[in-house]
């Protein structure tokens, strides 16, 4: 008697749970994998943020390390906006302008610096323009976004101060009254550089006289005396917010120059 054997091979539900069982472990894997990707980019991201601002903390370290007091214009001034700073460099003194403004992103904290001055008017000038800044002036150069609840403290006398408050003043490099005028000299026969003298001194007073300055004393060009300029801090202080993160830097300054 003969026996009949079935032909070997799956039957349709068997190749159907088959395809649902690879299918599953597929979507499984692909979750698996797109979570390895979000966490390299986040990885990456993270880190391209820690190289970005270190390399601002190192700028700014440098700009704070390189003050310059040119007693032309205040080295180190805060104004609760904007800090602006006198520092050494190649060929004469740089005005940098460091500041916080509102932006799309919740605030931009940016860095501008000038060329190179040996002018006195120039820096002085530059340093007047400075307080005007809008923040899209050319040379603005965007260092991070998210920055908020900017601050700025002095080490002053042992003890952090808030940077608007006033320091300690200190002579400036000019004397701070004008001179007295020179003594008159003795009588007696003048020579032609005195006659000279005395003639231009009549012309001043009687030009005076005729301005309405009642003295008829010859008149003089005021001197540019600088007024009294507040002590370089010891140290400076960073407090700033960036994305939501509070960073707070300590930097020591170097012996004050004049």
């Amino acid at each position: 008697m003969k026996h009949r054997h079935r032909n070997a091979g799956f039957t349709l539900v068997e190749v159907l749970v088959a395809l649902f069982a690879m299918a599953l472990l597929a979507a499984l894997s692909w979750q698996g994998l797109d979570g390895v990707l979000r966490s390299r980019d986040a990885s990456r991201e993270a880190i391209n943020d820690a190289v970005r601002l270190s390399t601002v903390l190192t700028q700014w370290e440098q700009d704070l390390l390189a003050v310059h007091d040119s007693a032309a214009v205040p080295a180190l001034e805060f104004d609760g906006q904007s800090l602006r700073l006198t520092r050494r460099t190649d060929g004469g003194v740089q005005l940098v302008v460091w500041a916080v403004r509102p932006g799309a992103e919740g605030g931009v904290w940016q860095r501008w610096a000038s060329r190179a001055f040996n002018n006195v008017d120039e820096l002085q000038d530059a340093w007047m323009r400075s307080q005007q800044f809008l923040g899209n002036e050319a040379g603005q150069l965007q260092v991070a976004t998210g920055a908020s609840d900017w601050q700025i403290y002095f080490h002053r006398s042992g003890s952090w101060t808030n940077a608007q408050s006033t320091g300690n003043l200190v002579k400036p490099s000019l004397p701070a009254t004008p001179p007295p005028l020179a003594a008159s000299a003795p009588d007696g026969p003048a020579s032609g550089a005195e006659e000279g003298a005395e003639a231009a001194d009549a012309a001043a007073s009687a030009a005076g006289t005729a301005a309405g300055n009642p003295s008829g004393a010859p008149a003089q060009a005021p001197p540019a005396f600088l007024p009294p300029q507040e002590q370089l801090p010891a140290a400076v202080r960073l407090v700033i917010t960036l994305g939501g993160k509070k960073l707070t830097r300590d930097i020591a300054l170097g012996p004050s120059e004049s």
